[in-house]
């Protein structure tokens, strides 16, 4: 019997693209389905989470993804433009987005189209792995959409008009991944069970075997 999870997926999140080849090898190597849901990454969830948060935490998160990337041997670098505008010395998040409602809802597009997968993973590893400056411009976007077997345009021109279908299918995925009982990406919820973070997908793993998920022949 084949098994399915879903991974709640944040197009601004440095662990999400961290896990990208784990899930991928997932997938590859079981008999398993990724349902990819994204949401909205917690700066635009909850504006007020990183000026209210211990300021030593956003050091510690910088440090962190970069060892992590070392560890498992990924590169890595911060995008630019950030997919979030915000003000690094304020910590604070302007409601002017030029970037993240956009991708959240090519996100969803792609997803619908059975390409998720393959979205998710050609758009993060052009801005975290291979550090495309200026991604938002020219034809970066749309080459790494093609590299997801998707046509940008076609995707943008569902997209224009039915922009609240799409914000609504947003708030789907964040309410199911509260109801799941986590609010942080990535996560993985299996069964109505969450497991947050890249460092939880072998012990994901280890509940879809006792599940009776078998590998891929």
């Amino acid at each position: 019997m084949s098994h399915e999870v879903d991974l709640f997926w944040s197009f601004r999140s440095p662990y999400s693209y961290l896990g990208m080849e784990r899930y991928k090898a997932m997938q590859r190597d079981w008999d398993l389905t990724i349902n990819v849901r994204p949401v909205y990454p917690i700066a635009i969830r909850t504006p007020e989470f990183f000026s209210d948060v211990n300021p030593l935490w956003p050091r510690y998160l910088m440090r962190d993804v970069f060892r992590v990337a070392e560890h498992i041997g990924v590169p890595f670098t911060w995008p630019d433009p950030d997919p979030v505008v915000m003000d690094m010395e304020t910590r604070t998040i302007p409601k002017e987005q030029p970037h993240i409602h956009r991708l959240t809802y090519l996100g969803i597009e792609a997803a619908s189209r059975g390409r998720g997968m393959e979205f998710i993973d050609a758009f993060s590893r052009m801005i975290w792995g291979d550090g495309v400056k200026g991604w938002d411009k020219g034809d970066h976007l749309k080459d790494a959409t093609a590299r997801a077997g998707l046509d940008l345009a076609d995707m943008e021109a569902a997209i224009k008009g039915n922009e609240d279908a799409y914000e609504a299918a947003i708030k789907t995925n964040e309410d199911a991944l509260e109801a799941a009982g986590h609010w942080g990406v990535p996560t993985l919820v299996f069964r109505n069970e969450p497991f947050f973070g890249q460092d939880r997908i072998d012990m994901c793993l280890w509940r879809m075997k006792q599940a009776g998920m078998k590998a891929r022949s």
